[in-house]
C-alpha cells in the first residue's frame, strides 16, 4: 500500500473514530463525546454495533499492514471497551470516558508518523494469556472454597 494511500486510510479512520468519540460537546465544557456511549446506552444492541464498527477500523488498520503489536494493542482497546461498555451503569459511564477509537488512532499515528510500536506484540500476548490463566485459577480456586464451606455447613 502506497503512502498516499495509507494517509487516506488514515483519515478515513480518523473520521469514524471522532463521530464515535467526540463528534459532540456537552455545553459548557470541553468534555466531548461521540455516538459509542449514546449507542452503549441500548442495551447489547447497542454495543455490538459500536464493537462492529470499531473493529472494522482495527481490520482497515490490519489491511494497512500495521505491526502485529500495534493490531493488538487496537484489539485490546476494543475488547476492553466492548467488554466494560457492557457492563450496566458502570458500562455507560465507562464508555463516555474511556474512547477506545481515540485510542487507537493516537496508535496509529505513533507507528506511522514516529516508527514506534513496531514487532509481533507476542510479548504482550503471552502477559495477557498468562494473567487470563490465573485469574481463571483464582476463579476456580473461589468456586472450590465455596462449595466446600457450604458443604461443610449443610454437614453439621
Amino acid at each position: 500500500m502506497t503512502k498516499t494511500q495509507r494517509l487516506r486510510q488514515l483519515e478515513w479512520a480518523e473520521k469514524v473514530a471522532y463521530f464515535l468519540d467526540s463528534k459532540y460537546r456537552l455545553p459548557g465544557t470541553k468534555f466531548r463525546f461521540g455516538l459509542d456511549p449514546i449507542l452503549g446506552l441500548l442495551p447489547v444492541l447497542g454495543d455490538g454495533v459500536s464493537f462492529i464498527i470499531s473493529s472494522l477500523l482495527v481490520v482497515q488498520a490490519a489491511r494497512t499492514g500495521v505491526s502485529g503489536k500495534v493490531l493488538l494493542k487496537m484489539t485490546g482497546n476494543v475488547l476492553l471497551d466492548f467488554i466494560v461498555g457492557s457492563v450496566p451503569v458502570l458500562g455507560n459511564i465507562f464508555d463516555f470516558v474511556y474512547k477506545a477509537n481515540t485510542r487507537n488512532i493516537r496508535l496509529l499515528r505513533e507507528y506511522y508518523n514516529e516508527g514506534k510500536h513496531k514487532g509481533s506484540g507476542i510479548g504482550i500476548l503471552i502477559v495477557l494469556l498468562l494473567t487470563f490463566i490465573l485469574i481463571i485459577a483464582a476463579i476456580a480456586a473461589i468456586i472450590s472454597l465455596a462449595i466446600r464451606w457450604a458443604a461443610d455447613g449443610f454437614a453439621a
